[in-house]
């Protein structure tokens, strides 16, 4: 069977340096991470492009979620349908509708620091 690289996907992703969410892309790739990052504007964080909308994308293992339950509710559909093994909200981005509908779904569910459980081991 041939191997097939996992990706994490980055959802809220943005250009900024001081947002988590580009810190959550620099670290995952500094820990070998195959790395999706989708945000409200186009981009490019340390060679992986910012995608908008909702593309089309496969192999998807972990969503960090660092948009609030707000904004989450135009994909929340849309992160469920990529079918990830794990759904990591990260602070501020706690959502108990998204987060009962993916355990449903028999998704592993963390509300956690994706910096933190890179920075200890945990990821």
């Amino acid at each position: 069977m041939p191997y097939t690289k996992k990706y994490t996907l980055v959802i809220g992703a943005s250009e900024n340096p001081e947002r988590y969410s580009n810190k959550a892309v620099r670290a995952l790739l500094s820990h070998g991470h195959a790395v999706y990052a989708v945000g409200l504007r186009a981009g490019n964080i340390n060679g992986v492009s910012i995608q908008t909308g909702q593309p089309a994308l496969k192999d998807v293992d972990t969503i960090t979620v660092y948009l609030s339950a707000k904004n989450q509710e135009a994909v929340m559909d849309y992160l469920l349908s990529l079918s990830p093994r794990r759904i990591i909200f990260n602070p501020g981005a706690e959502n108990p509708v998204l987060e009962k509908r993916a355990v449903e779904k028999g998704i592993v569910v963390e509300e956690a620091c994706t910096l933190v459980l890179l920075s200890t081991g945990q990821f």
